[in-house]
Order: structure tokens, then sequence, then C-alpha cells
């Protein structure tokens, strides 16, 4: 059964390593994070969250109900046009035991690379939602948080929420 890592584990601070061979822990891992996010009502889960150190994902178009299972995901593009929303994440929560929200801003559009399930080189352009998730998800495989993203009083006012979790 994996475990929700929680803002304060260094894990969430790691930079993830990639991951060389498509095995079926790996896999099976893979299932019990789209699992893991559908029941925490979430759109994304990275490696990291779950105390694994390498480059793999699992995340959700809300719009399309897609579920996407990145293993070595890479941004290769980023649109100049940028786009501000609201941001959480599962890793970041407060004393309700839900989320904290602010928000983020970050590039409308993406074109991302990954390594599918079955071994093969994919990619897609992405924009709106499922741009901003696959960003949020693979700043987790390189330790950055979406509260790195915010100015230093937004950020502040996330870490008081968080604090009084503890």
């Amino acid at each position: 059964m994996l475990q929700m890592k929680l803002c304060g584990d260094l894990v969430l601070r790691s930079k993830c390593e990639p991951v060389d061979n498509i095995t079926p822990e790996l896999l099976h891992t893979m299932d019990e994070m789209v699992s893991m996010m559908d029941a925490q009502n979430g759109v994304g889960l990275a490696a990291p969250q779950v105390g694994f150190l390498s480059r793999f994902l699992v995340m959700m178009d809300p719009d399309t109900k897609t579920v996407y299972r990145m293993i070595n995901p890479q941004i290769t593009s980023y649109s100049d046009e940028k786009c501000t929303m609201e941001e959480g994440c599962l890793s970041v929560l407060g004393s309700d035991n839900l989320p904290v929200f602010s928000n983020v801003t970050r590039p409308a559009s993406v074109i991302v690379e990954w390594t599918n399930d079955s071994g093969e080189r994919v990619g897609a352009q992405m924009s709106g939602l499922p741009a901003r998730i696959v960003q949020h998800e693979t700043d987790h495989l390189d330790g950055v948080l979406f509260i790195d993203h915010l100015s230093p009083v937004r950020r502040e006012m996330v870490m008081r929420k968080v604090r009084r979790r503890k």
C-alpha cells in the first residue's frame, strides 16, 4: 500500500532518476497511483509523492477523463503565453487535511514526450488544465513544489495553513 508523502518530507525535494526498465513492479505502482489519485479526487500524482525517486507520474485530463501514465516525461517546449490558475497538491495539506490552493502562473501550453507502458516514446501538445497538470507533476520529479512558484508573501500564507496541520 502506497503512502502519500507530505510537505516537509525530503523525498519531495529530491531530483528523480530516469527509469531504466519498465518492470511489472513499476506498472503495478502506477496502477496503485491511479487508484490513489482517484480516491483523493486528484488529477495527478508523481513518484516522489509516494516515496519513489524515479521519473514517472500519472495524471488525468479532467475534461476527457483520459489517464496518462508517463515514464521519463520531458517537456520539450513551453508556450510564451502564460495563464494563471488556482493550484493545489495532494502533498500540501492544510489543517482540514485538504489541499491548500493558490494562484500559480505557468505557460498556457506545452509539448511533452514520455515513454508509455509498452516502452514506446510518445508525445502530445497539451493546453489548459492538462498543460498545467503535467507541468505541476514534472516539477515534482525535479524536487519542485507549486509553492516554489509563489511570491514570498503568498508562499508564507500557504505554509502558515500547512503548519497549522502539524
